[in-house]
């Protein structure tokens, strides 16, 4: 089963910049929509962005709008999200997730994704 693999977490200064990518393991990311999310030890998985694969339309959170920007590559199987001005808020795990029935909605939920990465992490010191 060709499952999502995220790259690019790490640590890095309030203020700084990060570039993630999820690529397909064993196959293509043939899903719909690809989203982003993250997670904190005792919080829900909050949905970050999500990009169409089709026509790339993308949605953004609140908290990450004109700081994130969500981004396809096609030709090279790849979905990128570019972290810009980090705050200490936004450390996290990071997963990539794929959805094979569903574009993406105004609410990024969890519950429309069906394919999952393991995750990478992200700490902004602060």
């Amino acid at each position: 089963q060709v499952k999502p693999v995220e790259s690019g977490g790490g640590l890095v200064q309030s203020g700084g910049s990060l570039r993630l990518s999820c690529a397909a393991s064993g196959g293509t990311l043939d899903y719909h929509a690809v989203g982003w999310f993250r997670q904190v030890p005792g919080k829900e998985r909050e949905g970050v962005s999500c990009i169409n694969r089709s026509d790339g339309v993308t949605v953004y959170a609140d908290s990450v709008k004109g700081r994130f920007t969500i981004s396809r590559d096609n030709a090279k199987n790849m979905v990128h999200l570019q972290m810009s001005s980090l705050k200490a808020e936004d450390t996290a795990v990071y997963y990539c997730a794929g959805a094979t029935m569903l574009y993406c909605e105004d609410q990024i939920q969890a519950h429309d994704f069906d394919s999952w990465g393991q995750g990478t992490q992200v700490t902004v010191s602060s």
